[in-house]
């Protein structure tokens, strides 16, 4: 049986020239030092429909398939998501205690 990993996917979405997208990255770049999670840059302009969706809430991130935050990022919720993730892998998909 398949555990899942410790290592949750954050996904940044974003678009070139984007400054706030920018900062974003290195917010998660930094995270990143303290708290291992595997980030994953997407370009919104690499796809009409996620363009349609993110374009006036650039940037967007995502951790282990769920929304966390828009523009500005809330590095606290981007955090807790993380967290929130790792330790589910670690129960093994568990539901978070109390919920």
């Amino acid at each position: 049986m398949a555990t899942a990993s410790p290592r949750p996917e954050v996904v940044l979405y974003s678009r070139p020239g984007c400054h706030l997208c920018a900062v974003a990255k290195q917010m998660l770049y930094a995270l990143g030092r303290t708290i291992p999670f595997d980030l994953r840059e997407v370009n919104i302009e690499s796809d009409p429909d996620l363009e349609k969706r993110f374009l006036l809430e650039i940037p967007v991130v995502e951790v282990a398939g769920e929304v966390v935050s828009t523009a500005p990022i809330d590095l606290d919720r981007v955090r807790q998501a993380v967290n929130e993730a790792r330790m589910r892998a670690v129960r093994g998909g568990a539901p978070p205690l109390g919920g």
